[in-house]
């Protein structure tokens, strides 16, 4: 869920793009596979699919995960996060992707590599280089 969040950037979108997945997932594999990068392929390019309709329309629900906070602190984080995700939407697609699969921590660099077809040594470079350009994003942002 937390990767289609960071890839989608929208909650209510994510959770169906999780549903769909699993149920793409089983109805192709049933209950006996146990492929993680798989399931990830399939949940990539649903998210991928549902971008190309929905054209990134950014989230307007006012929901909290930290709810047990006073409304203000809410709001304060809700508009963190939404910092976060706007500059993370503001990178190329390869870059969001890639931030959000190291963010997952459910692969090595090199089952990343494998997952996008692209060398270890080039999921590095450019994890090091997307991250350097969100932070510039959200320094740029702070001023």
């Amino acid at each position: 869920m937390a990767y289609l969040m960071r890839l989608t950037g929208d909650a209510q979108l994510s959770l169906d793009l999780m549903q769909e997945s699993f149920t793409r997932y089983l109805a192709g594999y049933g209950r006996n596979g146990n492929n993680r990068p798989l399931l990830f392929t399939i949940a990539r390019n649903a998210a991928l699919d549902a971008l190309r309709r929905h054209r990134e329309e950014p989230s307007a629900d006012c929901e909290s995960e930290a709810s047990g906070l006073d409304p203000e602190c809410r709001c304060i984080a809700k508009e963190a996060v939404d910092r976060i995700f706007a500059a993370i939407r503001r990178l190329d697609p390869l870059d969001r992707e890639l931030i959000s699969l190291v963010a997952t921590e459910a692969f090595s660099y090199k089952a990343i590599g494998k997952l996008l077809d692209i060398s270890e040594g080039n999921v590095k470079i450019r994890v090091h280089r997307a991250r350097l350009r969100l932070r510039s994003i959200l320094a740029d942002g702070d001023k």
